[in-house]
C-alpha cells in the first residue's frame, strides 16, 4: 500500500523552520509579511499588500477614513487567516502614525481585535517606530552611519545613525498624506511646512558628508523611477546609491507632473510631497549620498526575536554559507579553497578578502544544476538573489561565479555585472573566478586531493605545485592553469618533486 501523500507532507512540516508574522499597518497601505526561520538574514515567503489610504482626511477630522477602516477590517481579517493556516506564530499587528493620532484609532483596533481574537496590536509610538525602522536599516545594511528617514502616510520618522545604532529619533508630521493635507495640495506651502518642522531638528545638521536612508513605498517608488529614468542596469532598489546632484534631481522629476516616466498610479498624488522632503532633508542633511532600503519597521520587529549573537553575524557570509550548505556537494571544501587562493591576492584589502571569502563558499553552489547552463544560471542566482547586499557585492560575486563556470566572455549578460564594478574589482572577479575553476578542476571538489596541489607567485611566473596522489597535470589542468597565467600577465609552470 502506498504512503499517504498528506502524512508524508504533514512529516516534512513537522520539521520545517518556525515562522512568523507581521503586519504594517499604516497610514497609506496595509502589508503582510510571513517570515521563516530565526536567521541573521530575514527570509520572507509571503507578502500582500492593500492601499487603504487610513489616513487620508486625518488632518482635517481627526479620524480615520471611514472607507479605508471599512476595507481594512475585512483585509486584516484575510491576514489573519493566511497567518493562522500558514502556521505563522507570532503574528502581529503593527500600527502606525493614522491609529495613534485618530480620535477614533481605539475603537479601530477594538473592532480589529475583535474579529481577531488573540493577535497581538500594537500601536506604536513616534520613538518605537523609529526605534523599529532603525533595526530594520542596520539588519539590511549593516554599519549604516548617517541619518535614516522613513517616510509613511502619516509621519517621518528621523533616526540618527552611528554604526552601533540610535543616537537621536524624532517624528514628524510629513508623511506625504498628512503633508498633502497641511498643506491644502500646494506644494510651496508644503515646501515652507516641511522647512519648519525640520528646522526642529538640530542634529540633522550633523548629517553632512555622510549618508541619508531613505525607508518607506514612496521614496522606493520615487528610486524604481530613478532607475528608469537614467537606465540603471539592476532593478533593486534595496542598497540603490546616488549621489547629492543625483538625487536634487530627482525631486525636481518627482515635483514636475508628467517629468517622471513610470510612476505608479497609486502613487501619482504622494510623490511631489516625497519629492518635496526630500528636497528639504538634502538641504537640512547636506548628505553626500541617498541609498534607499527595502529594509524597515518590518524587518525591524523580526530582528526582536532574533538573538543578539545571531543579530551581530555578518551577513553576506551568512547568506552564503547558509547557501553553500543547502547546494554544495562537500561543506568542507570552502575554507580550505579560501587558503589555496589566498596566495594569489597578497596585496587584497579587508573589503576584498571578504568578497573573496564569499565567492569561495558560494563556488559550488551550481554542482547540481544543467552543465550547459551553470555559468549563466549561477551568474542570475548572485546578481538577483534576496538578501540584504549592496549592488557591486552582487555584481563581483555574480562575475566569480560565471567565470569560476566557464562563461564565455563576450555573453551578453555579463554586461550587467561589469557596468556595476570599476575596472580593478573586474579584473579581481575574473582572476577569482580562474583560481577557483583550476582548483575544482584539481580536486573534483574535495579538500583532500586540494591538499596535493598548491600554486605560489614567483617573479614573472605562477607555480602550480603538484605532490600528492591523484593530482596530475592534464591537458584541462594546463589550459586552465594558462588562463590564470594570462590574467596575471605572468608565464605558467607546473612543479611536481622527484621521487
Amino acid at each position: 500500500m502506498g504512503v499517504d501523500q498528506s502524512e508524508r507532507y504533514g512529516a516534512a512540516m513537522s520539521g520545517a523552520a518556525p515562522r512568523c508574522a507581521v503586519v504594517d499597518l499604516g497610514s497609506n497601505s496595509v502589508r503582510l509579511v510571513v517570515y521563516e526561520g530565526r536567521g541573521r538574514n530575514p527570509v520572507p515567503i509571503f507578502n500582500e499588500k492593500a492601499v487603504l489610504k487610513l489616513g487620508k482626511g486625518l488632518q482635517t477630522t481627526g479620524r480615520l477614513n471611514e472607507a479605508g477602516v471599512t476595507q481594512a477590517l475585512k483585509v486584516m481579517v484575510r491576514y489573519h487567516v493566511i497567518a493562522r493556516a500558514m502556521q505563522a506564530a507570532p503574528f502581529e499587528v503593527l500600527a502606525t502614525a493614522a491609529v495613534r493620532d485618530a480620535s477614533n484609532g481605539p475603537a479601530f483596533v477594538a473592532a480589529l481585535q475583535e474579529k481577531m481574537p488573540g493577535a497581538t496590536i500594537r500601536v506604536l509610538s513616534g520613538k518605537e517606530e523609529a526605534e523599529l525602522s532603525a533595526a530594520g536599516l542596520h539588519c539590511g545594511i549593516a554599519g549604516a552611519d548617517g541619518v535614516l528617514a522613513d517616510i509613511g502616510g502619516g509621519s517621518l520618522e528621523l533616526v540618527q545613525l552611528d554604526p552601533d545604532g540610535v543616537r537621536n529619533a524624532v517624528t514628524l508630521r510629513l508623511g506625504v498624506i498628512r503633508l498633502a493635507d497641511r498643506s491644502e495640495g500646494n506644494l510651496e506651502r508644503a515646501r515652507d511646512l516641511a522647512d519648519a518642522d525640520l528646522g526642529d531638528v538640530p542634529w540633522l545638521g550633523q548629517g553632512t558628508d555622510r549618508s541619508l536612508y531613505l525607508v518607506g513605498g514612496a521614496w522606493r517608488a520615487l528610486a524604481r523611477m530613478h532607475m528608469q529614468h537614467v537606465k540603471y542596469p539592476l532593478s533593486i532598489v534595496h542598497c540603490y546609491t546616488i549621489g547629492q546632484d543625483a538625487a536634487r534631481e530627482l525631486t525636481l522629476l518627482a515635483t514636475a507632473p508628467g517629468k517622471l516616466a513610470g510612476a505608479p498610479r497609486r502613487r501619482a498624488d504622494d510623490l511631489p510631497y516625497a519629492g518635496v522632503v526630500l528636497r528639504r532633508l538634502l538641504r537640512a542633511t547636506g548628505a553626500k549620498q541617498v541609498v534607499f532600503s527595502a529594509y524597515g519597521i518590518r524587518e525591524g520587529w523580526f530582528m526582536q526575536a532574533v538573538p543578539p549573537t545571531v543579530r551581530a553575524e555578518d551577513p553576506l557570509m551568512t547568506a552564503v554559507q547558509d547557501d553553500a550548505q543547502r547546494l554544495s556537494r562537500d561543506i568542507t571544501l570552502p575554507p580550505a579553497l579560501i587558503d589555496w587562493t589566498a596566495l594569489l591576492f597578497p596585496f587584497e584589502t579587508a573589503t576584498a578578502r571578504r568578497l573573496r571569502q564569499a565567492a569561495c563558499w558560494m563556488s559550488d553552489t551550481g554542482s547540481h544544476d544543467h552543465p550547459e547552463y551553470r555559468a549563466e544560471f549561477n551568474f542570475q542566482r548572485s546578481l538577483y538573489a534576496p538578501g540584504p547586499f549592496d549592488h557591486p557585492t552582487r555584481a563581483f560575486l555574480a562575475l566569480v561565479l560565471a567565470t569560476r563556470y566557464e562563461a564565455e566572455p563576450d555573453a551578453s549578460y555579463l554586461t550587467t555585472a561589469r557596468s556595476l564594478l570599476d575596472p580593478a574589482s573586474i579584473a579581481r572577479a575574473e582572476l577569482l573566478g580562474c583560481a577557483l575553476r583550476l582548483a575544482y578542476t584539481l580536486s573534483a571538489g574535495t579538500p583532500d586531493l586540494l591538499t596535493g596541489a598548491a600554486v605560489r607567485l614567483e617573479p614573472g611566473r605562477v607555480v602550480l605545485r603538484l605532490d600528492g596522489p591523484g593530482v596530475f597535470a592534464g591537458e584541462g589542468v594546463q589550459r586552465r592553469l594558462d588562463r590564470l597565467a594570462n590574467r596575471l600577465g605572468l608565464t605558467a609552470a607546473v612543479e611536481v618533486p622527484c621521487g
